[in-house]
């Protein structure tokens, strides 16, 4: 079996038709019918009958349709490979980062490590922390962008802190303002992250509204792009997120400061111990990227 009678065998049953499959395959018609029973014959499997609207895969040729496709496409996948060996070889590094995080940010950074590290190939993978974090255990990530203070058995630095605020419904009374504190959410229905996703920042927020009798009637809920729905569903009068979240999520909500009772998300970078030199390299990018309170924008 050669790779041409594949061509033309994915060619006719994509056409439906053997006359202009010849056509676009640049062949005469009884030569192209010549060449698909020699592959019949090889198979020892009829692929097509004739049909009144033209020609129709057999069982045996739709069976065999996706066996040929896949072969087609790992014979293209080689061929660029086989061009592509004589260039620069370039190591794929898998960065994760969590949902939230400054698409400008992200991008200048992907730019960074093309100049700094050319030949490392960023993959990006979306992931909360949690999920990170498993996956840089086992190796599924070189490095990983999380909310929570990396383990002992994991390499970590402090990259930045964002603030937490309240994104308020516009025609509630507190959007007039530009900061507020945890005493006035009192018994206001607050929907924030589940602690699955920001466990340390959750925690911290509870902790600060308990110690201040405070009680907020909590919204809790797993969201990283539809806040908005979530807010809705849950009738909430503001959602706990940080001012870049904020604007792009809720951009028709006022974004108010906690004045006296901050909670930040913080920002690690973290990674194997033992890892490739190339991972190394980028880890290093990466940090010199650290700031104390607050991510460019």
């Amino acid at each position: 079996m050669e790779l041409r009678h594949l061509r033309y065998f994915v060619a006719v049953a994509a056409e439906r038709s053997m006359s202009r499959a010849a056509e676009q395959l640049h062949l005469t018609q009884p030569s192209l019918s010549r060449q698909i029973r020699q592959l019949e014959q090889e198979l020892g499997v009829v692929l097509f009958e004739r049909t009144t609207t033209g020609t129709a895969l057999t069982p045996g040729g739709a069976a065999f349709y996706h066996h040929a496709r896949l072969l087609l496409r790992l014979a293209e996948a080689s061929r660029e490979a086989a061009h592509s060996a004589g260039e620069a070889t370039r190591e794929v590094v898998d960065l994760g980062i969590p949902p939230g995080l400054s698409p400008d940010w992200v991008v200048r950074l992907l730019g960074l490590l093309r100049d700094e590290v050319g030949r490392a190939s960023v993959l990006i993978t979306e992931a909360n922390s949690a999920e990170q974090l498993r996956m840089v255990r086992e190796g599924r990530l070189d490095l990983g962008l999380v909310h929570e203070r990396p383990l002992q058995a994991l390499t970590g630095t402090r990259l930045f802190s964002q603030p937490f605020g309240l994104a308020v419904r516009p025609d509630h009374p507190l959007a007039a303002r530009t900061e507020c504190t945890l005493r006035e959410l009192h018994g206001l229905r607050i929907l924030a992250h589940g602690r699955e996703q920001v466990q340390a920042a959750h925690d911290a927020l509870i902790v600060a509204a308990h110690e201040r009798g405070v009680t907020p009637l909590w919204r809790f809920a797993q969201f990283s792009e539809h806040a908005r729905s979530c807010a809705e569903a849950t009738e909430s009068d503001a959602v706990v997120l940080t001012e870049n979240s904020a604007r792009r999520l809720l951009p028709q909500w006022p974004w108010l400061r906690l004045a006296e009772d901050s909670v930040d998300l913080t920002t690690w970078l973290i990674w194997q111990p033992a890892t490739r030199t190339v991972v190394t390299r980028v880890a290093e990018v990466i940090s010199g990227l650290a700031e104390p309170v607050t991510v460019p924008r």
